[in-house]
């Protein structure tokens, strides 16, 4: 579990920076509001995030192999956290710098993210799990 988390971490750095990329192009040079340069910046990273996952961190689960229906849970799963990283960035963004409220709302969403994918994307099926402990030992 340990070696999974530092793993989504790593990936969701790097899509942190592609989300905050994204999102700077949106809303400074496109001028877009918060909420769509942010919903266009998730669906970008949400992609990353997905290949990358299930090719590095959820390996075992996926067997390195992309589908459709996958991906597709992987971006059900993530509209819970882009929804709570949108309502930080709303909210914090009556606060502090918008920059600053972006930041604060991606490492709500990783948080969100990382236990949706755990627990419902990629989550083993017992045979897998059986198969993963076996391989550790």
């Amino acid at each position: 579990m340990i070696a999974k988390i530092i793993s989504f971490a790593g990936i969701g750095v790097i899509n942190a920076l592609i989300d905050l990329a994204v999102f700077t192009l949106a809303y400074e040079a496109l001028q877009l509001p918060l909420v769509p340069a942010n919903i266009l910046a998730w669906l970008v990273a949400v992609s990353c995030s997905y290949v990358m996952n299930s090719k590095i961190t959820f390996r075992t689960e996926s067997g390195r192999v992309l589908k459709r229906s996958a991906y597709l849970s992987f971006v059900a799963s993530g509209t819970l956290g882009v929804a709570a990283a949108t309502t930080t960035l709303v909210v914090l963004s009556h606060f502090i710098p918008v920059f600053a409220a972006k930041l604060l709302s991606i490492a709500v969403s990783f948080v969100v993210n990382f236990s949706m994918s755990h627990f419902v994307v990629f989550r083993a099926k017992p045979a897998d799990r059986d198969r993963a402990a076996n391989s550790d030992l």
